[in-house]
């Protein structure tokens, strides 16, 4: 497997995390064949092509689990050591979405584009993915080698990222992995499903998800906490959402408690929008130009390596912007070090040309 190498460093890495927090890694396998039965719930072939993903890259399948369920799997435990563990793994991740509707573009081609802040680590574990659909669209996604699925768009045109939140109803119960979440909005050919798979399944912790669909220009934001989900629409042809919650009814209903973790997400969240207002006409440079903005750096939209004690090291590990309606999509590894776009596609062909 050609990921093989990326697989392992990942793995090891999660594991020393664990192991710091009082996991070793004989019981992870433990915990992770309790999860199956829930994993399967949700999708069998899930599971059937983690088990594949651990065949090719010679690993044990618990280790590709921990991989699309770290966090969960932390929580599983019961253990108060890692419950202090599984906060500190949720360290300072922040993120910032830009999605502009095909109204706001000069030729009408909707944009879906985000910078994933997290450990600086992650840069030397990452692969794009090319999937080919089994009675549904193929799937391009950038993630961690050995996951299913982290940012990325379908051959129907639906893309899908994340953003951390956070709330008081955090880890009172075990739900679907966010990985096999966002697997399974990329699976769909109805915008309306790929909703849905968001909006209806339960998860174990917040999570921000923005859905757009390049086909109509419909776009999405789905706050959601872990038993109920909020819908925030994009303004004026825009949508902007960092690390912290929009929704006035989800701030009238949840108690916000990421922000002493994240403290710049109202700063990223508005720096953006005001850099974006001053272009009536958003092309792809004028979103590039807000993912690379330095402003307030190192706590800037575009964050640079820098020391954390919750993560070791922190930095925009990806910045993606996203087409699917031309089939691309351009990533720039840790960009605050030099942002060389590199451009990949749905289609092979378009990819070799």
């Amino acid at each position: 497997m050609a990921a093989e190498p990326e697989i392992r460093r990942g793995v090891k890495h999660y594991l020393n995390q664990m192991a710091a927090s009082g996991l070793a890694e004989a019981s992870v396998a433990e915990l992770a064949e309790a999860y199956v039965p829930r994993i399967a719930d949700f999708d069998a072939d899930h599971v059937e092509e983690m088990r594949g993903i651990a065949e090719g890259a010679d690993v044990p399948f618990a280790h590709i689990l921990l991989l699309n369920a770290r966090t969960e799997l932390l929580k599983m435990a019961g253990n108060p050591a890692l419950r202090r563990g599984l906060l500190a793994e949720r360290g300072a991740d922040g993120c910032t979405t830009i999605i502009v509707q095909p109204e706001r573009t000069p030729d009408g081609t909707l944009i879906h584009a985000h910078n994933w802040d997290w450990k600086a680590s992650c840069a030397e574990t990452c692969v794009v993915l090319r999937v080919r659909g089994d009675g549904g669209p193929d799937i391009l996604t950038f993630t961690e080698a050995g996951t299913l699925a982290r940012f990325g768009f379908n051959g129907a045109g639906i893309a899908v990222t994340g953003n951390y939140l956070e709330c008081e109803r955090d880890y009172t119960q075990i739900g679907v992995p966010l990985a096999l979440i966002r697997r399974k909005v990329l699976q769909q050919d109805n915008p309306s499903l790929a909703f849905d798979a968001i909006y209806s399944t339960a998860k174990s912790a917040s999570n921000n998800l923005a859905l757009s669909h390049a086909g109509t220009g419909i776009v999405h934001d789905l706050e959601c906490a872990p038993d109920e989900t909020f819908v925030v629409e994009p303004s004026d042809g825009v949508l902007v959402h960092s690390n912290h919650w929009l929704s006035p009814v989800a701030l009238a209903k949840l108690r916000e408690t990421g922000i002493s973790g994240s403290p710049c997400s109202f700063w990223r969240d508005q720096r953006a929008r005001r850099l974006l207002a001053a272009s009536p006409v958003i092309g792809m440079e004028e979103v590039r130009a807000v993912l690379l903005d330095d402003a307030g750096s190192p706590l800037s939209i575009c964050v640079p390596p820098r020391p954390s004690s919750l993560t070791g090291t922190t930095a925009t590990v990806a910045s993606i912007l996203m087409r699917p309606a031309l089939g691309e999509m351009e990533i720039a590894m840790t960009p605050s070090q030099g942002a060389d776009y590199r451009r990949y596609a749905l289609s092979a062909e378009a990819a070799d040309a």
